[in-house]
């Protein structure tokens, strides 16, 4: 059995994107044993994945600093892996290879693409090219250790039900249900709550058999409300479930709208159709959900707006972008949803 240690602390998103990359490595070789260094909270993501094990790691509590990440060091080698699959390549992580390294492990590091990332932002759309996707990059980590991933062997599986979840969804049998998750940690990611209010009400008018259930943190649930325009074919699901819930749910849907954010990863990693809005940042920064065609994927009026991604996080806003998504129409969103059913 072969025994990797596999770092990726953060964001939701891109942590869900390395669900697959692990699918494919641990079914294609079925003699690695997979070690998954990350936050407590992204546990139930990779819970029924076969040889991925889980080590949940408080790197801002636990684990802080440099002595905290010496402890996990410590805890980690225990397991003696064979090599690190460094995903996140950042100070932490950084430092916690280093010590593996004075250890004689060898470690291997994706390939971010900061220089191709930072040229994308600084030329025009027109003049540029789809950069490689982060689960390539994810999947060139072990291709470089000599494991082949072929991500187009990737097949989702949905999650059993637990009880809670079952009884809450069988109201809905031979519904559709539309997930919508409208919020974005950034600004400059995110389309106007009024013009999703409205791609709302446009995907229920006339469509009797659809319902649509409403994704956030439990903090964000009063402004989930705001978004709500039928609160008896809306379901505001906010703070309602644990995570493992969501996730669940999130799997049973007929198709997800999201942002460039998380919640459109976890639902592409079940298999469920994605529609995505894009504002300041572009598919091809390479951050789109797996398998998601272009048709899926709403952008700005590039001819208006040429110098798109004019950000690769979305944290920042290009000036006079400020009216990046006048010309994505509440109609656009719902017409692109209702198809994907």
């Amino acid at each position: 059995m072969k025994k990797i240690s596999v770092f990726r602390f953060s964001a939701l998103g891109d942590v869900a994107m390395t669900y697959p990359v692990l699918k494919v490595l641990t079914e294609t070789h079925p003699g690695v044993q997979v070690q998954l260094v990350s936050r407590p909270f992204f546990e139930p993501v990779f819970r029924h994945l076969k040889n991925v094990k889980f080590f949940p790691a408080r790197v801002d509590k636990t684990y802080k600093g440099i002595t905290g990440l010496y402890k996990l060091f410590k805890e980690l080698k225990q397991e003696n892996p064979d090599f690190i699959a460094d995903l996140h390549d950042v100070l932490r992580t950084k430092v916690l290879r280093l010590f593996f390294r004075m250890n004689g492990t060898p470690v291997y590091v994706i390939d971010k693409g900061r220089t191709e990332k930072k040229r994308l932002v600084q030329k025009p759309l027109a003049e540029s090219q789809p950069l490689k996707t982060t689960h390539e990059r994810y999947a060139d980590v072990f291709r470089s250790a000599g494991l082949d991933v072929d991500l187009s062997r990737f097949r989702p599986e949905k999650p059993e039900l637990d009880n809670q979840i079952q009884l809450f969804l069988s109201p809905f049998e031979g519904t559709k249900i539309i997930g919508v998750a409208p919020l974005a940690r950034h600004t400059g990611k995110q389309y106007p709550l009024g013009g999703t209010k409205e791609a709302i009400k446009l995907m229920l008018k006339n469509n009797r058999d659809i319902i649509v259930m409403l994704f956030g943190a439990p903090a964000e649930r009063k402004v989930l409300d705001a978004v709500n325009p039928d609160p008896g074919r809306v379901f505001n699901l906010s703070g309602m479930f644990s995570f493992e819930g969501e996730l669940q749910i999130i799997s049973r849907l007929n198709v997800m709208l999201s942002m460039d954010s998380g919640n459109g990863h976890l639902a592409a990693n079940f298999g469920v159709p994605v529609v995505t809005v894009w504002g300041v940042t572009h598919p091809y920064a390479g951050f789109a959900p797996l398998g998601q065609t272009s048709e899926q994927q709403i952008l700005p009026d590039t001819e208006k707006f040429p110098m798109l991604p004019c950000s690769v996080y979305g944290n920042k806003i290009c000036q006079g972008y400020e009216t990046i998504w006048d010309d994505i129409l509440p109609e656009q969103i719902a017409e692109t949803v209702l198809k994907q059913l």
